[in-house]
């Protein structure tokens, strides 16, 4: 008995051996099979001169608008903005009446009525921005297994905020190299982790209509764009930022009057 189970307590062991080999091996073979896209990971973004960096900056109403247009008319329908109401549009420069209408061009499901049912009618300003999918297993059946993910916090949620979504949106424009294996249906960016992303390039020259004349260049509404889900990710930054120096400003004069009460409270002790 004791010579059978010290068989098979060798047996054992060297199947666990075997199995731990046969997976190093797989995982040698799967890492030098990468090894050709894993350099492209590597490639580094130059920082922009965004308006709203800085201590006192603040975000620029005409290029937030511009960005609205950019996402409403190219990335609306693919990727949601659901943190982000119609009446939040008001904050970057649209007009009461025109927010309206831009809720109006929507439609969201409400309910239940009377009866218990659901139903669909046209978006007001306290609706959220309605996504294009009604779940994430429909996004990924539309897009080939990729879920779009939902924008409103794309900026905070990426290293390197607005530098790395500006510079991804303008990386489309380069060729893959020719030692680079391109998985199908996936497009080269080398921005992107692995250089390969499933979406394919969204901004095109001219893809929307600037109402204020500016020229929609790529990299303009790559930059407009960024613009606006730098907002979407930080709506209270202007807010924030005046408060910041209205702190400040009353720090320095408390800080003068404290001065002045301890030299006249002490000034007849020397």
């Amino acid at each position: 008995m004791i010579v059978l189970k010290t068989m098979t307590g060798l047996k054992l062991g060297s199947l666990r051996r075997m199995a731990t080999a046969v997976v190093v091996a797989a995982g040698i073979v799967f890492t030098s099979g990468l090894s050709a896209n894993a350099a492209e990971e590597a490639r580094e973004y130059e920082s922009h001169d965004w308006s709203f960096y800085g201590l006192f900056g603040t975000y620029d109403r005409a290029s937030l608008q511009r960005g609205y247009r950019v996402y409403k008319d190219v990335c609306a329908s693919c990727h949601s903005l659901r943190l982000i109401s119609f009446r939040n549009l008001v904050e970057i420069g649209f007009t009461e009446d025109e927010a309206k209408g831009i809720a109006s061009e929507f439609t969201v499901e409400d309910g239940p009525d009377a009866e218990g049912d659901m139903f669909e009618r046209t978006a007001r300003l306290s609706d959220r921005i309605p996504s294009p999918y009604r779940n994430d297993n429909e996004a990924r059946s539309i897009n080939n297994g990729a879920l779009p993910p939902d924008l409103s916090l794309i900026v905070k949620a990426r290293h390197g905020g607005p530098n790395y979504i500006f510079a991804l949106l303008n990386g489309y424009s380069e060729e893959a190299p020719e030692d680079f294996h391109l998985t199908d249906g996936m497009t080269y960016n080398p921005y992107f982790a692995g250089a390969e992303i499933a979406m394919p390039e969204p901004l095109f020259e001219d893809a929307v209509e600037y109402g204020d004349g500016t020229t929609a260049s790529v990299e303009q509404m790559a930059e407009d764009v960024t613009h606006f889900l730098a907002w979407a990710s930080e709506p209270t930054l202007d807010r924030r930022h005046q408060l910041g120096f209205q702190v400040m400003i009353f720090l320095i004069l408390l800080t003068g009057l404290f001065w002045i009460v301890k030299r006249r409270t002490w000034k007849d002790m020397h």
